[in-house]
């Protein structure tokens, strides 16, 4: 974050701007502790397994790809609001999402992949129930170390208007 942080309202935002938020290298444990907890289907659990399924070897869960990107999307938003307090600025409001929509696994996150994660913004507009907020929709993607897309989806957030808007 460069010294000339400036607060982002909804009104700044830029339809087509892209924010990286990441990567993250999926290990073979944390695969396996993640399916365990939450998904437990055979080809994220057990290496034999996954190799005779229709993956041909161990793979994430989708929801433990989107989680990574829930967590560095926080850690990016934190970054900011850090920036922005050591400035003495304002924090604008962000939050809560009233959903997503349009969620696809396209490829399947092996061991070892690193996945890039981002997002761009597709809408940004006022809100019609909420005065002082709009809403965003986010296209969000990761994308693997060869280039491909794995998961997509988009996401909707309220964001805090310009004060007086």
């Amino acid at each position: 974050m460069s010294a000339s942080v400036t607060p982002i309202w909804l009104d700044d935002l830029v339809v087509g701007e892209r924010e990286a938020l990441g990567s993250h290298t999926f290990t073979a444990e944390e695969i396996k502790t993640f399916a365990a907890a939450y998904d437990p289907q055979p080809f994220h659990m057990d290496e034999e397994a996954a190799k005779a399924s229709h993956f041909g070897a161990l793979c994430a869960s989708g929801w433990h790809t989107v989680g990574i990107w829930m967590r560095l999307r926080i850690a990016t938003m934190k970054k900011t609001q850090e920036a922005l307090r050591a400035a003495g600025l304002p924090i604008p409001g962000f939050g809560p999402s009233p959903g997503f929509r349009d969620l696809k696994w396209l490829k399947p996150v092996y061991v070892g992949d690193t996945i890039s994660f981002d997002s761009t913004l597709l809408e940004a507009r006022p809100s019609g129930s909420r005065p002082g907020w709009g809403l965003v929709h986010h296209l969000n993607t990761g994308i693997n170390q060869h280039g491909q897309r794995v998961m997509e989806f988009v996401g909707v957030a309220f964001w805090q208007r310009r004060p007086g808007t």
